[in-house]
């Protein structure tokens, strides 16, 4: 029984693996200028190449595919932090208005420091993004004391969703026109002008954060199992959950401030995660979420580039048309262990 566990994780893990790699070629690949498997070769390898496909592959390919590898893989991490840290479901960066909150502060302070000519910094959108993502967070908290339903959690983070959206788009209506271009494009969440130091950026700040959630797995593990129970076994409740609450942030902050708002992401690839691994357990759970969040992502992007060409699809309508559905069928499933 064991060495079968052992050999669908083992399998599991190549799948996603593939996959990454798969959709990853595809997406330097694919595009207005189609390259070659052979020039996209050439290119990695230094090799003699066409300028014009290197150049195409360096400056706007690469850099954007390795931002939806690794945001969509950050998006997905953030969402099986919130539904461990809630035990719910369809608890998400999204769903519970912490998006939502990141994008408002990241649209005050884009305001505030392009009408004063001041160049906004990836530093600067990352903590903007972690400061709207802890109040919207703080607001969640509160509430939840308060509600126990999941209805009714889900219902408050929505709420809290639109409160920001409407404080965002009050500061979009008095923007200048250049920057409610700049804002429009964002809000709407896109990978498009991703650029190296981006990629610089965002990897610094996903891979330490995720390390840091890894080290977390067997406290995790055993709060997956009750507040109770994680006491008893000497876990520091308390703490835990203030880690969760920063991590979860840190990541969602990093998502938003550089690519908008994405949807759905961070409820369907957790479950799906689960679904094909069949545990819940936070050492396989986590680097198997950050895989599947970036397959999602990849290929979802993939195909708001190409879907309707030339035009681009937004990443999160894309998001929404094949998360929207796992969403339903967990509530589905919800529903019939209650009746069961």
């Amino acid at each position: 029984m064991k060495n079968n566990k052992t050999y669908r994780y083992a399998a599991a893990f190549l799948f996603l693996g593939f996959c990454v790699v798969f959709f990853f070629l595809l997406n330097i690949g694919i595009g207005s200028v189609t390259i070659p498997l052979a020039e996209i070769k050439n290119a990695l390898t230094g090799a003699g190449t066409n300028e014009t496909a290197a150049k195409i592959l360096w400056e706007l390919r690469m850099p954007r595919a390795l931002a939806v590898l690794i945001l969509g893989g950050a998006l997905a991490l953030a969402g099986y932090l919130l539904q461990t840290f809630f035990h719910n479901p369809i608890a998400g960066p999204f769903v519970l208005g912490i998006s939502s909150g990141a994008k408002m502060a990241v649209a005050l302070v884009m305001v505030f420091l392009l009408e004063r000519s001041v160049r906004v910094t990836s530093a600067d959108m990352i903590m903007a993004a972690f400061l709207g993502a802890l109040l919207s967070m703080g607001f969640v908290l509160l509430l939840s004391r308060r509600v126990r339903g999941m209805s009714m959690l889900v219902v408050s983070g929505v709420m809290i969703g639109y409160i920001c959206s409407a404080v965002t788009e009050l500061v979009v209506t008095f923007a200048d026109d250049a920057d409610i271009v700049n804002l429009h494009n964002w809000s709407q969440g896109s990978f498009s002008g991703m650029t190296w130091e981006n990629v610089r950026v965002m990897s610094v700040v996903v891979a330490v954060t995720a390390v840091l959630v890894f080290l977390l797995s067997k406290p995790l593990e055993a709060y997956q199992h009750g507040e109770v129970y994680a006491q008893n076994l000497g876990v520091n409740v308390p703490l835990l959950r203030i880690g969760i609450v920063i991590l979860s942030s840190i990541l969602s902050a990093c998502i938003v401030a550089f690519a908008g708002p994405i949807s759905f992401v961070g409820i369907a690839t957790p479950h799906l995660v689960k679904k094909m691994f069949r545990t819940s357990a936070p050492l396989l759970m986590i680097p198997a979420c950050f895989l599947g969040g970036s397959v999602f992502c990849l290929f979802c992007d993939l195909l708001a580039r190409t879907l309707l060409p030339p035009t681009e699809l937004s990443i999160s309508t894309v998001t929404a048309i094949f998360g929207a559905p796992v969403v339903l069928w967990i509530m589905a499933e919800r529903k019939k262990e209650r009746t069961a």
